[in-house]
């Protein structure tokens, strides 16, 4: 089966002051967590991360970098996707205990949690908002964040299963003022669509099948890709921050530094000539 692109659709009703996006991953989804022999339950919050992060990263209309990060006393210790405005997206989890492939409790998961979202501009000002996360899923936690940062009336649909993520979103415009009944019927329409159907439709078909009674402008599609960033040349530059007597030690011990990047798990080797 032939399944959609890795992209992002941004879409506005004309005759509601609405707006809506779409993302479908797959392949960029894979990558990110290749080799990390995460839980299912952990591959699963990933994927609905990294369709989060597709999402906002869009809906915040900004050129620069974007962090979201679930951090709780539970037995996942973390996650985190980072992403861009140009849909270049990476992540990574960290567990602190065995989790069974059956939880899916997201209290249980995260414990006591804070959602840590990070905005870093190409120009202007660092942001940083922290919400809480005591919720029965991510797309809760991210709805609570746009009705306390923006009092905007949002709604996001968050799917993931190891293979592929999708997520879809709806937030009432500034223009709107209190009046909701149109976002209602927008509501309504957008939560009949199946996790399977985001999987294996194209975006195109998804839109046409929630909305064909509607009068949509639908943007042209973003691509979104996982993009890791790391090089050899980062990677020895963070070696400089290591005392040299201590670089000295492992060279001498083992011959080599190895180094492993924690999000693609890249391996780059230093001799002490490199050093």
């Amino acid at each position: 089966m032939n399944y959609p692109v890795d992209q992002l659709f941004r879409y506005t009703f004309s005759e509601q002051d609405v707006r809506g996006e779409l993302v479908q991953l797959s392949s960029s989804y894979q990558r990110m967590i290749h080799g990390h022999d995460y839980p299912a339950p952990v591959q699963r919050l990933l994927g609905e991360l990294m369709a989060t992060t597709a999402l906002l990263s869009a809906t915040l209309k900004f050129e620069g970098q974007i962090s979201l990060q679930l951090q709780g006393d539970g037995p996942i210790n973390f996650i985190t996707v980072n992403g861009s405005h140009e849909q270049d997206l990476r992540g990574l989890a960290r567990v602190r205990e065995a989790i069974a492939d059956d939880n899916n409790d997201f209290r249980a998961l995260f414990g006591k949690a804070v959602l840590i979202i990070t905005i870093t501009p190409d120009d202007g000002e660092r942001y940083q908002g922290v919400v809480d996360a005591n919720a029965d899923s991510l797309a809760q936690v991210i709805e609570r964040y746009f009705a306390q940062s923006e009092q905007l009336h949002t709604r996001l649909w968050l799917h993931a299963d190891g293979e592929h993520a999708a997520g879809m979103f709806l937030q009432v415009m500034p223009a709107a003022g209190h009046d909701r009944s149109g976002f209602e019927h927008l509501e309504t329409l957008t939560a009949s669509m199946t996790a399977h159907e985001l999987y294996t439709l194209p975006g195109e078909e998804v839109l046409h099948r929630l909305y064909h009674q509607e009068q949509v402008e639908l943007y042209r599609p973003q691509p979104v890709t996982f993009h890791c960033g790391c090089s050899r040349e980062r990677t020895l530059e963070s070696l400089s921050a290591v005392h040299p007597d201590e670089l000295r030690q492992i060279l001498a011990e083992d011959g080599e530094i190895v180094m492993t990047c924690d999000y693609c798990l890249s391996e780059y080797r230093f001799t002490e000539q490199d050093l």
